[in-house]
């Protein structure tokens, strides 16, 4: 506070926010994969983090892009020593592609992430509510203090705002329509090819949407629950089957189109090679959007199978980002704006400790005070005498501390010491 830092308190040990994890730009999907979380587990691997290391607050988002901590602690090293083991994996191994970002770093992150600004095609909105599903898992974990629900609800904020007075969302060029254009490199149309879409999620409804755009011949989901991929079968106007009966009927099918949740791969090499045993070597287009994968990737040697990953998709997505740049660098300055607003709350919380310290000394002296007056009355003194020694003694009592520390100071340290007091009780004033 005081000029060349001569006054200074002892620092004092707070908690920090880190982002940890690893995503597209840093690590190849045959990495993301192993460290991806599975959705039905992710409430009791939060309970598990919090419990066995000195992690406070902790989130967890994990999608195909992505895989990352958000949490609050003096120690983020445990985390991800936390993060290795859960997994398996040697720390070291992952280290290459790992990625630590300190508060400042980590608000900024959280702000990109959800605005989609980090996102393999920028501007996808679908970020934003796999986002809401991490905040929802940690509530439900009882991992969401206050100081990450405070960072989630502004990130949200900031996402609106975004998309809303940028053009970060127009000309979107998303990981659907980009399946479309890798199959229509292979076929001349999907007009007439048949396509089966494994998987009855998100994903897979945004690639139902643009595959059944150009009308192909067949349109069959199949999924582990029946329920949902009838549901989505009715919209499209596509037959369902089980997930279990997949091996049957691959043949049949020219393009496949996977996203499911499932740990290990549902098409595996030797499934495929029957398949285009039975097409007589026909080519077929697979698209794998999980992570994990759910084709083994032995199957893309096979010369006639022309197998893609999220990560080709991204090359395709990519084409489009230089025309949304402006809107980015617009992005770029609401988002740097709103970090340090959110930086000064969190100033703001440490403080408040002090602040309620101060409140209920000063209290305490108030009640002293009032005690000794009611006292007086009580004994028939003088009204007007007994409240000019209230206000008497509540003035030296609040003034003792600051008096006494500056008849303290000693050398070069008075004049800072009287600096510090003139601010705390506004004495520049002009009279």
């Amino acid at each position: 506070i005081l000029a060349g830092q001569k006054f200074r308190l002892d620092p004092v040990s707070r908690m920090q926010l880190f982002a940890l994890g690893l995503n597209h730009h840093t690590a190849p999907v045959s990495i993301r994969e192993q460290v991806a979380f599975r959705p039905e587990l992710l409430t009791q691997a939060l309970a598990d983090l919090v419990r066995a290391k000195p992690v406070k607050e902790a989130a967890i988002l994990s999608t195909c892009n992505r895989t990352e901590l958000y949490f609050a602690t003096e120690h983020p090293q445990h985390a991800a020593d936390w993060f290795a083991d859960y997994h398996r994996v040697a720390l070291n191994d992952l280290s290459p592609y790992l990625y630590t970002f300190p508060q400042r770093d980590a608000i900024r992150h959280v702000f990109r992430v959800a605005s989609g600004l980090d996102s393999m095609v920028i501007g996808e909105p679908q970020i934003l509510g796999q986002v809401k599903d991490a905040v929802r898992h940690a509530e439900q974990a009882g991992t969401l203090g206050a100081t990450l629900h405070k960072l989630f609800q502004r990130s949200f904020s900031v996402a609106k705002e975004v998309r809303s007075t940028t053009a970060i969302g127009a000309n979107i060029v998303s990981m659907a329509a980009a399946a479309v254009h890798l199959s229509e490199r292979i076929f001349e149309s999907v007009r007439d090819q048949r396509v089966l879409f494994i998987g009855a999620g998100e994903m897979i409804e945004l690639c139902a949407a643009h595959f059944c755009g150009e009308q192909p011949r067949k349109v069959t989901i199949a999924n582990r629950t029946a329920a949902r991929a009838e549901a989505l079968a009715a919209r499209f106007g596509a037959d369902v089957i089980r997930l279990d009966q997949v091996a049957e009927v691959l043949a049949g099918y020219d393009i496949v189109v996977s996203c499911t949740g499932s740990p290990l791969p549902i098409i595996g090499l030797g499934m495929v090679e029957r398949a285009l045993k039975a097409r007589r070597h026909r080519p077929m287009v697979m698209v794998d959007l999980a992570v994990p994968r759910d084709i083994e990737a032995e199957v893309a040697a096979s010369g006639d199978v022309f197998l893609y990953t999220v990560d080709d998709l991204a090359k395709v997505v990519d084409s489009g980002l230089e025309s949304r740049q402006a809107a980015v660098i617009e992005a770029e300055g609401i988002i740097d704006e709103r970090v340090d607003g959110f930086l000064h709350w969190l100033d703001s919380r440490g403080t408040v400790p002090t602040i309620r310290a101060l409140r209920q000394h000063a209290d305490a002296l108030r009640r002293a005070e009032l005690e000794r007056a009611t006292r007086l009355l009580a004994r028939g003194e003088d009204p007007h005498k007994v409240l000019e020694a209230l206000s008497q003694g509540l003035t030296n009592k609040l003034l003792h501390a600051p008096t006494r520390f500056l008849n303290d100071a000693e050398g070069e340290l008075h004049g800072d010491c009287a600096e510090l007091v003139q601010r705390l009780f506004n004495l520049h004033r002009d009279h």
